[in-house]
């Protein structure tokens, strides 16, 4: 099919956006490839996330705790942790800046998911810290 506009070099996009070669959003490519390498990630990261819990089953707390003293063990877990929550937080922001239109609420909406993708890797880190350095027995 061919081009029947007079000048195809006319564009609504700005000169600057342009040069920087950003979209509409100005981030969306970056957060497009930091969700597909995050899923990447997590798929080995939640095999061995399941090997681990399966290696703890009926075990006695002091081996539980042994066992996540591992240097391994505990990096794996803190990888693991936080690839998940910087997929889930950037999961929901896609659908939340989607789907949510009024601007308080998607406002409101973004920051709570930053805050609570922020406290769920916080509580887990300290968990898995507390655990792997205290050796808590």
């Amino acid at each position: 099919m061919a081009d029947n506009r007079q000048n195809t070099n006319v564009t609504m996009r700005t000169p600057r956006a342009r040069v920087k070669g950003l979209g509409a959003s100005g981030h969306g490519a970056g957060h497009f490839w930091q969700q597909r390498l995050t899923a990447a990630a997590n798929a080995p990261l939640m095999l061995a996330f399941i090997v681990i819990v399966a290696m703890m089953a009926n075990r006695s707390y002091p081996e539980a705790v042994a066992l996540m003293s591992h240097p391994l063990v505990a990096l794996v877990l803190i990888l693991a942790v936080i690839s998940v929550t910087l997929h889930m937080r950037i999961g929901m922001q896609v659908i939340i800046e989607d789907y949510v239109h009024a601007k308080g609420l998607k406002l409101a909406s973004l920051f709570a998911n930053n805050a609570y993708a922020v406290v769920v890797a916080v509580a887990c880190l300290y968990a898995i810290l507390r655990v792997s350095l205290g050796k808590l027995v």
